[in-house]
């Protein structure tokens, strides 16, 4: 099952980067969007809204400004659910995203990998 960090960030202190390592950890596969080339784990980051094949999970971590203009990319990825991690709730995009069938979380990818919710 593939889980798509969108936001990701080489920096180690930022939660994109965190949950990019714990999902290794945790032995998930793992895809990522930036905003700016980089890595994490050998995880290369893409700066392009790919359509990658069988998404399971996509896992947010960009603010909902920013979500407006990954709608209609993250629909057509037709992910199992989407993760709002805190700070990226965003009610307008759970909405149509729960018209479609999709799964909506919000909570944290990192403690949803440790308490075995994931």
């Amino acid at each position: 099952m593939k889980t798509l960090v969108i936001g990701a960030s080489e920096d180690p202190s930022r939660y994109a980067n965190k949950a990019i390592r714990m999902l290794l950890d945790y032995k998930h596969e793992v895809l990522a969007i930036a905003s700016r080339k980089g890595s994490v784990q050998g995880i290369e980051f893409h700066t392009e809204k790919e359509s990658f094949e069988v998404v399971d999970t996509v896992t947010l971590y960009i603010n909902p400004q920013i979500q407006v203009s990954y709608y209609s990319y993250i629909q057509a990825l037709k992910p199992r659910r989407v993760i709002f991690n805190p700070g990226t709730e965003n009610q307008e995009f759970i909405q149509i995203l729960q018209q479609l069938g999709v799964e909506c979380v919000e909570a944290c990818t990192l403690v949803m990998l440790r308490t075995n919710q994931y």
